[in-house]
Parts: C-alpha cells; sequence; structure tokens
C-alpha cells in the first residue's frame, strides 16, 4: 500500500474532483447552444428546425397515446 504525503489525502483529492465533470458538461453545452443560437435571424435556422422537430414528435407521440386501445 502507497503512502501519501499526509493522512487522508486520496479524499482530499476525490474531493477537489468531484464537479470537474459537471463543469465540463455545462461548457459543452453551453457552446453548442451559442453555435445553434447564432443563426436563429430566419425560420430556417438549424435551432429553429430542431425545436419544430420536437413538436411534431411529440404531436405524433400525444397523438398515439390518445388513441383507444
Amino acid at each position: 500500500m502507497t503512502r501519501g504525503p499526509w493522512p487522508g489525502w486520496r479524499r482530499h483529492l476525490y474531493r477537489c474532483q468531484r464537479g470537474q465533470s459537471m463543469i465540463e458538461y455545462v461548457v459543452v453545452c453551453a457552446a453548442v447552444a451559442l453555435v445553434l443560437g447564432i443563426g436563429m435571424v430566419d425560420s430556417n435556422s438549424v435551432l429553429w428546425q430542431l425545436i419544430d422537430a420536437f413538436q411534431k414528435a411529440y404531436r405524433n407521440f400525444s397523438f398515439a397515446i390518445s388513441l383507444p386501445t
């Protein structure tokens, strides 16, 4: 078993790294939103097409659920 510089040093390293993936996730999501949001000047932008696709998919899904069995 390897010994560290002081007792409990592994716990300390774990605590220091505990939010790293959340920060990376937020940065990546913000970059994607920025890239998609830059071209929102007209209705043919990528983001508006994505929003329309989600709306159509939800309408189709809710219609299919409302059908009697």
